[in-house]
């Protein structure tokens, strides 16, 4: 049995490997990008079986099947919140939240192997129903306020208020126009789930920001991206190097 670990954080993947060899099973080739993977899938033998996260650090690992005609087997390695989860579940051969449980690791193991019978005529239509369960719930009911708690008090904050999502100390805030911040109890790769991405960008491990918050774009180094945004002085807002040619996609 042939598999890969595609996985963007590199101390999660040799982590999952050594799991997995604890259950006989070798790891032939772990990839850490969308961009990395499709040239990888594009010179080699497809494997058997691959350990997919579904956010690396440069887009959705969906991108990959996009490009490339892949029939392995899918186990999803997922931080993703209990909502994604559901509608993987209904398709895939099994998803694993992180950190990854050593038991549950062996029951997918054994799901898959029950699979393999039948796994080559029926992979592809699973991978094109999973894309379609992960889309659709995140195109109609977007967040559009939030309610955060200041001391015995509780405020309801309008998407349209918020000027920028920001992440410091482990924690997550909300900035508004009016120059206030306000902690939630999300972190960014919930919100992307929760808020329109037509109207909000995550760009960069610690900020999401919406399109009318852009008050100018400046060329920064290394190729990427300053964002001046109208009141959020505390850091500088920079789009990562990765995510600055979907950004200029997603500003048009």
């Amino acid at each position: 049995m042939t598999t890969i670990i595609i996985e963007d954080e590199k101390p999660a993947a040799r982590l999952l490997q050594r799991k997995l060899e604890k259950l006989d099973i070798k790891v032939g080739v772990m990839l850490h990008s969308v961009e990395e993977s499709i040239e990888w899938f594009s010179k080699n033998e497809h494997p058997d079986l691959i350990f997919l996260d579904i956010q690396l650090s440069d887009g959705l690992s969906f991108e990959i099947f996009e490009k490339v005609d892949i029939k392995s087997a899918v186990i999803f390695t997922t931080a993703y919140d209990e909502y994604a989860l559901k509608a993987f579940k209904l398709n895939s051969i099994d998803y694993l939240l992180k950190p990854i449980d050593e038991d549950d690791l062996a029951v997918a193991i054994s799901k898959f192997k029950m699979r393999l019978p039948k796994q080559e005529n029926s992979l592809q239509l699973d991978f094109e129903q999973i894309k379609k369960m992960f889309q659709n719930p995140f195109d109609k009911n977007f967040k559009t306020r939030f309610t955060v708690k200041i001391g015995q008090h509780l405020k309801v904050i309008s998407t349209e208020e918020i000027e920028c999502f920001f992440s410091e100390n482990k924690g997550t805030y909300i900035h508004t126009f009016d120059n206030r911040n306000y902690l939630i109890e999300y972190t960014l790769e919930a919100l992307e789930q929760e808020i329109d991405s037509k109207e909000f960008f995550r760009i960069s491990r610690k900020f999401i920001i919406p399109l009318r918050a852009i008050k100018e774009i400046v060329v920064y180094s290394n190729s990427r991206l300053k964002v001046i945004l109208p009141t959020y002085k505390e850091d500088e807002v920079i789009v990562s190097r990765e995510k600055v040619q979907e950004f200029k996609n997603w500003i048009g």
